[in-house]
């Protein structure tokens, strides 16, 4: 209420003049006596805001009656003697009659109806308000509700996991503030045999499944692995599936929702492809069945993709035949009974090595690639997003700030992880000059005026990290497998970007 009418007095250039109520770091109220006073220029227009604010003790006693958040001062204009709190001394008790009666809900009614439809970060700053609110804001079940209405439920059932030690208020804070991000290495078991390059991996659950790949002599490969991260000693195993798609390289492996997984497009032993393949890993006799569909897009690869509502697989540029770079955009619902494709009529510049990732509910943001610019090919740092949504969705490039001084420089075949708070990180692939790919760019897409910012993360990066490699696991796991070289493939190796606190370390 008192931020809405500051608000409104400033919008419309007049004075302000309330009376807040604050706490002392002890928990005492305080009542603070704020006025805005806006100066104006010679042409009518805001240049300047005085701001006079004097704190006095408040007479209240909180165990008894309700307390203000605001009240709102008469039209008279103050005096400097009004101002004075010695000329306050003598007032009278404070009347309940005029102050807000939110403190007289019950803790069920603010629980529910207020504070579990706020923002985890609003939710924390009204945990210091007072001991009540802090009481409130400490109970899990509560810090769930919060961040399953801001981030989602898929979201939130992703994260279930991680919150069994941590805690949704620990949880939220570290997403939020990403105090705890950190890099470490660890190697695990098995073999991925014969050795690759350009395969796909994706995460289900809390395994890594890894599909396809270049191999030797530009051998395109049809094998599927996982590595069970849940396992006391996780080692790759290869799947054995009853039939798999034709082998190939530069192609998309997507999680779907529960236990299925799709792959689109490719490289094959035949040339390009835009065929699509589903999975079902937990099935008695998992089987990669393939998907006939009506209207599909120009085979390709070196696209990006991803899926929206647990059914939906969004399909973007790439390269066609001829070396052709792509500049469209195609949906398939596979959850019909005849799935068929759907182009999204919009442009934007004809890219591959691109990412393309879902923030929100039905937001896509893209980024980087090499694009086309004329007649040449170059390293992109563009950022487009789409609300998918709208009646008409289009690309729209974002006006970001921050670049070049400390924007991403542009890349392709990058890493783009999307936080469960709609952010947006960028780091890893391939990298013009002397920067390092092991950089990490924030962004927060749905600011007014979106800003990059550098996030300083304590431990070991690996040295290269390629987008089709690249898995988040559990919504606070971001695993890289990764070589030395950066045509070297060690799948032994694993880095992971710990986005929360971890257990064990905790111990």
């Amino acid at each position: 209420m008192v931020v809405s009418e500051m608000r409104r007095c400033l919008n419309d250039g007049i004075e302000f003049e309330g009376e807040l109520l604050n706490f002392r770091k002890d928990g005492a109220p305080l009542n603070n006596r704020l006025r805005l006073i806006p100066m104006h220029g010679d042409d009518g227009s805001m240049t300047h805001i005085i701001a006079i604010q004097l704190f006095s003790d408040a007479n209240i006693d909180l165990s008894n009656i309700s307390y203000p958040v605001y009240k709102q001062q008469s039209n008279r204009r103050p005096s400097i003697q009004d101002m004075n709190p010695a000329s306050h001394e003598h007032t009278t008790k404070i009347q309940c009659s005029d102050y807000c009666g939110i403190f007289q809900l019950s803790d069920e009614v603010l629980a529910h109806n207020i504070l579990s439809r706020l923002s985890p970060r609003d939710v924390a700053s009204i945990g210091s308000v007072c001991t009540r609110m802090h009481q409130l804001t400490k109970n899990d079940h509560l810090r769930k509700m919060v961040c399953q209405n801001a981030w989602g439920r898929d979201v939130t059932v992703r994260l279930e996991m991680s919150t069994k030690m941590l805690g949704w208020g620990r949880l939220a804070r570290e997403l939020t503030t990403l105090e705890a991000a950190s890099w470490r290495k660890f190697t695990v078991g098995g073999r991925v045999e014969p050795s690759r390059c350009n395969f796909s991996a994706c995460a289900v659950g809390n395994r890594l499944v890894l599909f396809g790949g270049e191999g030797v002599n530009m051998q395109p490969m049809d094998d599927t692995f996982v590595l069970n991260l849940d396992a006391a000693k996780p080692e790759w195993r290869r799947v054995k599936v009853s039939a798999s798609p034709p082998g190939r390289w530069g192609h998309t492996l997507t999680w779907l929702n529960g236990s299925w997984l799709v792959v689109f497009g490719g490289c094959g032993q035949q040339g390009l492809l835009n065929d699509v393949f589903v999975l079902d890993l937990d099935a008695q006799q998992p089987t990669w069945r393939e998907v006939t569909s009506d209207g599909p897009p120009l085979p390709r690869s070196w696209h990006s993709s991803c899926t929206l509502d647990g059914s939906k697989l969004l399909v973007s540029g790439g390269c066609a035949e001829s070396g052709v770079l792509l500049s469209d955009t195609f949906l398939l619902d596979l959850a019909k009974e005849k799935p068929a494709w759907k182009e999204i009529p919009t442009s934007w510049s004809s890219r591959l090595g691109h990412t393309m990732s879902v923030y929100g509910k039905s937001k896509l943001f893209m980024f980087g690639g090499m694009a086309k610019s004329g007649s040449l090919r170059l390293r992109s740092s563009d950022a487009y997003t789409m609300d998918v949504g709208e009646k008409n969705p289009q690309w729209r490039q974002l006006a970001t700030t921050g670049f070049p001084s400390v924007g991403p420089p542009p890349r392709l075949d990058h890493v783009t992880v999307t936080l469960p708070c709609g952010r947006i990180i960028i780091f890893g692939g391939s990298i013009a000059g002397l920067h390092s790919p092991a950089e990490l760019f924030l962004l927060d897409p749905a600011e007014e005026k979106p800003t990059w910012r550098i996030l300083n993360v304590p431990g070991q990066p690996p040295k290269f990290a390629w987008g089709h490699s690249t898995c988040v696991v559990g919504g606070t796991r971001v695993l890289v497998l990764g070589g030395h070289t950066g045509e070297e493939w060690i799948l032994n190796e694993l880095h992971e970007l710990c986005l929360a606190s971890r257990p064990d370390e905790d111990s």
